[in-house]
Order: C-alpha cells, then sequence, then structure tokens
C-alpha cells in the first residue's frame, strides 16, 4: 500500500514533510503541483493499490484525476466545491473573485495574504515572486471559484477543524455528508491540520488503513 499526497493552493510538496516523517512505515509518492518550480508526479509515479492524503483543493484536485489504484482517500481541510451556490454552503464567489483581481496586480502579496488567512507562522508565509507559476495559481483560482468534484469512488474519511478560518462552518458540515464517509471534527483545529496536528492525522490515515484492511 502506498500513499499519495496531494496539497492544496498555495503550497507545495514540503507542506506534507511533518505529516509524511510520521508515516515512513508506507512507501510514499509526495505530489507537487509546481506552483513554484517544476511539478511532480502523480500518474506515472503511482502504480498499484493507494491510499490519497490530500488538503483543501487537493482533495478537488485529486477527485478529478483519480489514480487507477486509489483504494481510499483521507481528506483533510478538504471539499468537493469551494464556493457557494444556491443549493450548497461555500465561501461567497466575490471572495475569490477580489482575490482573483488582486492576484492579477500582485500574486505574491495575495498569495501571503492567503497563507496568513489559514494561519501559517509569521515569517513563513511569503514566497519569492521570481519562483511563482502565477498562470498555473490563477488557473487554481479560477478553479477553486467554478471548479466542482466527481463524487468520490472510493472509501473517504473527512477531517475538519473546528476553528478553521477559511471553511465557513456549513460548508465543513456539508462537505461528503452525501457520501459513506467517516468525518473527524477537531474542535481546536484550523485549516493547516497536516502543520498542526501531524499526529492527529497521522493516527487518522493509520485509522483508515486499518479500515481498508478489515
Amino acid at each position: 500500500m502506498k500513499l499519495l499526497f496531494v496539497h492544496g493552493w498555495g503550497f507545495d510538496a514540503g507542506f506534507w514533510r511533518p505529516l509524511a516523517a510520521q508515516l515512513r512505515e508506507w512507501e510514499q509518492v509526495i505530489e507537487d503541483r509546481g506552483y513554484f518550480g517544476a511539478p511532480t508526479g502523480p500518474d506515472a509515479q503511482v502504480e498499484g493499490p493507494c491510499i490519497a492524503v490530500t488538503h483543501s483543493l487537493g482533495t478537488m484536485r485529486l477527485l478529478a484525476a483519480p489514480p487507477p489504484g486509489l483504494v481510499g482517500l483521507v481528506a483533510i481541510n478538504g471539499f468537493a466545491r469551494f464556493t457557494a451556490r444556491p443549493d450548497k454552503a461555500g465561501v461567497p464567489v466575490r471572495v475569490v473573485d477580489r482575490m482573483i483581481r488582486r492576484f492579477a496586480q500582485s500574486p505574491a502579496s495575495v498569495l501571503a495574504d492567503f497563507r496568513r488567512t489559514c494561519g501559517c507562522p509569521e515569517g513563513e508565509e511569503a514566497a519569492d515572486p521570481d519562483t511563482l507559476d502565477t498562470p498555473l495559481l490563477q488557473a487554481d483560482l479560477l478553479r477553486l471559484r467554478d471548479g466542482d468534484s466527481p463524487p468520490c469512488p472510493v472509501p473517504l474519511l473527512a477531517i475538519h477543524g473546528g476553528r478553521d478560518p477559511l471553511l465557513p462552518p456549513a460548508m465543513r458540515e456539508e462537505a461528503f455528508a452525501r457520501e459513506d464517509a467517516q468525518r473527524i471534527d477537531v474542535p481546536e483545529g484550523g485549516h493547516l491540520l497536516p502543520l498542526e496536528d501531524p499526529a492527529l492525522c497521522a493516527q487518522a490515515v493509520r485509522g483508515m488503513i486499518g479500515t481498508l484492511a478489515r
């Protein structure tokens, strides 16, 4: 069994370092979207059964193109749609539209503001403007605004923080509610649970692996 890690908007493969370090007993493939350099994986690197561990937008990206061997999904701070619509809770479209407009003028500052809002420690929210793949970041902002994911085709565990500053409570409540999903709610958790509490997330991943092994 392999673990496939897929990060969210504005981060890279390094986001998974604390959690991956606690799950070294399993082979790992850590995807990098390429916001700050060359992308890596995952399609050509994942062979055989795997469990995906996704964060935020990474859940939508994974569900849009699941690897053939996917047998389970642990979605951390994840969602199948980001923005609200009349029949679905979410982040107001105007919030993402404002980000898109500002991003065209000052991508580095928008990225830093986003990371700060998510809860990045002070001093770690900024990125080198010269490394940004701004077309890719902008394309994924549009995906956040407009995208919908297909239903999850495998057993799913959703983990959410009760103090997530990005995802409204109703959105967290509805996320994957129609699917046969397990849930873990972390009352004091925010939007960066893999960084805030990697031990808890690792325990959840182990629990998912144990469930699938029965």
